[in-house]
């Protein structure tokens, strides 16, 4: 363990190594050095991964990790803090080293601009002390949590959406549980939020992440220990009655495949991608139509949106709050957002309530935001509802923005 504090490291931290009681009345500058010679590795550094970086950088943890292989774009900044708008398209890793470097230049910072995967995972993951898992897919989130278990490595992981998070720690000094023991079998894919597709308050998930670094900080300066440690899941809730909820959990699955007694996950499965992730987790499958079911922005804007008199209707399958942010601004494009039509259940005469002039032998154009759920409303319009002319736009609303018209907002 690194053994001295410069002076300047005494100003800087004399705030927190002043503070009583929190780890058994532990000497104030062995405190100290237990975060100068720790390790973490921090996968993603977005909304979760800003405010904890922030603090633990801020904090004094000797060396940090950053995975991460996205750029910064305008729609981060109102939640990735650390990022800023002069840094627009750089890697988000190196824009937090900067951010990292300019708060505090102790800590050492090592950038992984990659996708974490089966190849890499425990080559990055090796050198660190604990992981942090930042991210939104639960992809990850079992990577992660098998890695770290064969590593022997704590997690400390957290998620957020809309105006709600959830925390907890996994593998804790090898005594577990892990990811699995909470979660032996996947969500339904469909059942997933992202903060691209259904939002998310900044300050929401900025609090999950500070809450973050609170239990990575009583990870590193053993206030945790293999004696009083319990299992627990915080449950955050930013609106309505902002609540916070601590659940006590299940220790170690005996039964579990990747921490039990008979464990059938192994480094070599991983590495050989014998464990598929992306299989076990899976994926909505958007790939239900064909290319003759599809036109591309420009065919649109040429076949209909410039034919005035041409007999066509566009349906626009976005959420209503997606559609009241950004639209065509014509009552000649009807919002009926994807889980309504679904729930029509191909009622042609529920739908002509919505839509009077649509019937089966329209010619229906149908627009999402990027071009995923269109293609599902098309195959719906299509096979449910007998409408044979329905056309999936590539790209979606987005890239008819991109590709025609640039002046539309973009969100």
């Amino acid at each position: 363990m690194t053994d001295t504090l410069s002076n300047e490291e005494f100003s800087r931290y004399g705030r927190q190594m002043i503070v009583q009681g929190i780890s058994n009345n532990r000497d104030p500058i062995e405190h100290q050095l237990l975060l100068k010679s720790s390790k973490i590795c921090v996968i993603g550094a977005g909304g979760l991964a800003a405010p904890c970086l922030s603090y633990l950088a801020g904090a004094g943890v000797g060396e940090i990790g950053i995975i991460d292989d996205d750029i910064v774009e305008t729609s981060n900044l109102h939640r990735q803090i650390i990022h800023s708008t002069s840094r627009q398209g750089e890697l988000k890793c190196n824009s937090a080293k900067k951010f990292i470097n300019d708060l505090n230049p102790h800590v050492k910072v090592k950038t992984h601009p990659v996708r974490l995967t089966n190849d890499n995972a425990f080559e990055i993951f090796e050198p660190y002390d604990v992981i942090l898992d930042c991210t939104d897919t639960p992809m990850t989130r079992y990577l992660a949590s098998d890695v770290c278990v064969l590593l022997g490595k704590t997690l400390v992981s957290a998620s957020g959406v809309n105006t709600e998070g959830q925390l907890t720690i996994l593998n804790f000094e090898n005594i577990g549980p892990c990811y699995r023991c909470f979660h032996p079998k996947p969500p339904p894919p469909n059942t997933v939020s992202s903060c691209s597709m259904n939002g998310v308050i900044g300050a929401c998930i900025g609090l999950v992440g500070i809450m973050q670094a609170v239990e990575t900080l009583k990870v590193l300066q053993k206030v945790y220990t293999k004696e009083n440690f319990e299992p627990f899941m915080l449950q955050y809730n930013g609106y309505m009655d902002q609540s916070l909820r601590r659940f006590r959990m299940r220790k170690r699955r005996s039964d579990c495949v990747s921490c039990g007694d008979e464990r059938e996950i192994t480094r070599e499965k991983i590495e050989s991608y014998e464990i598929n992730y992306l299989s076990f987790c899976g994926s909505r499958n958007y790939d239900v139509v064909d290319k003759t079911e599809r036109i591309t922005p420009r065919e649109f804007q040429d076949r209909y949106w410039s034919s005035q008199s041409k007999d066509h209707v566009v349906i626009d399958v976005r959420p209503e709050a997606h559609y009241k942010i950004s639209n065509f601004h014509t009552d000649k494009v009807k919002n009926i957002p994807l889980a309504t039509l679904t729930s029509l259940k191909g009622d042609i005469n529920k739908l002509k309530d919505l839509v009077p002039e649509i019937n089966e032998d329209s010619e229906v154009v149908v627009f999402c935001r990027y071009g995923n759920d269109s293609r599902l409303a098309t195959r719906e319009l299509k096979d449910k509802f007998g409408i044979k002319n329905t056309m999936d736009v590539i790209g979606g609303f987005f890239g008819y923005i991109d590709q025609i018209d640039p002046s539309i907002p973009k969100y």
